[in-house]
């Protein structure tokens, strides 16, 4: 294949292509009709002009007959009156007549039936006319539908259907962290609360006061001991009351830093 007619070839690709993305189809259905109505009034004008000139034709056929009538009339009559070359000439124009109006009827006949045809062929367009319209609108209807249709998933295209889901799950995510975040720290104010209400309900500091009490009665002499005893060993319980002392105060360190 030369290069000129790859290149013709290209270019009536394109051309085409350029046609074809151009055409709009409510534009052509609608000129498509508009095409079919001219030739519908043109149709109708033939079929005028047929009729009138088949009118024309008949009252020419129809005044041929009648002249020929006449001059069969006027060659009797010169029969009538012995003039025999008078009737002779009159004959010859009425075949005149009668040839013509011979060939008018043919004219006639030929003419009924290109105007039937004409006639038929009008009805027919009107028809077709009539089921293109009814087809167009159902077509135009249907080329909207499928413009919208193309639209609407031209848009859905261009939306990103997995960075819009994968961003719905982070936040999804994000949320339920939120949520136990939150449901942890009401949990927490809620332990602390019990704790220091569990703490007054216990009663802690009386636990403390036991032991010392039962230190006390370990360590300290009974009541119960002679006044004797007492006075004379004051000064052993003096040794022994500060030697207590210090161990209450070392016990009561200890348990502070508790």
């Amino acid at each position: 294949m030369g290069l000129f007619d790859r290149v013709g070839r290209i270019i009536k690709a394109n051309l085409n292509s350029l046609v074809s993305a151009a055409e709009d189809p409510e534009k052509i259905l609608n000129q498509t009709i508009e095409d079919m109505q001219e030739d519908l009034i043109q149709m109708r004008q033939s079929v005028a002009q047929a009729m009138a000139s088949q009118k024309r034709m008949e009252k020419q056929y129809e005044q041929a007959k009648q002249n020929a009538d006449e001059w069969q009339k006027r060659a009797e009559l010169a029969l009538r009156n012995n003039n025999e070359q008078l009737a002779r000439e009159a004959l010859m124009r009425r075949k005149t007549f009668v040839e013509t109006a011979a060939s008018m009827k043919k004219q006639l006949d030929d003419q009924n039936a290109q105007l039937m045809l004409l006639r038929d062929n009008m009805a027919k367009l009107e028809s077709k006319i009539a089921e293109a319209k009814t087809k167009k609108d159902m077509l135009i209807a249907r080329a909207r539908s499928a413009k919208a249709t193309e639209q609407i998933n031209q848009v859905i295209g261009k939306v990103n259907t997995s960075s819009a889901v994968a961003a719905f799950d982070r936040m999804e995510e994000k949320v339920e962290q939120l949520e136990a975040r939150s449901a942890a720290v009401a949990e927490l104010a809620t332990d602390s609360l019990e704790q220091k209400f569990a703490l007054l309900e216990s009663g802690s500091g009386s636990g403390i006061d036991d032991e010392l009490a039962l230190l006390k009665a370990k360590i300290l002499p009974s009541s119960g001991q002679p006044q004797g005893s007492l006075t004379s060993g004051s000064s052993s319980r003096d040794v022994n009351t500060a030697a207590v002392d210090q161990d209450l105060e070392d016990l009561k360190r200890s348990i502070d830093q508790i």
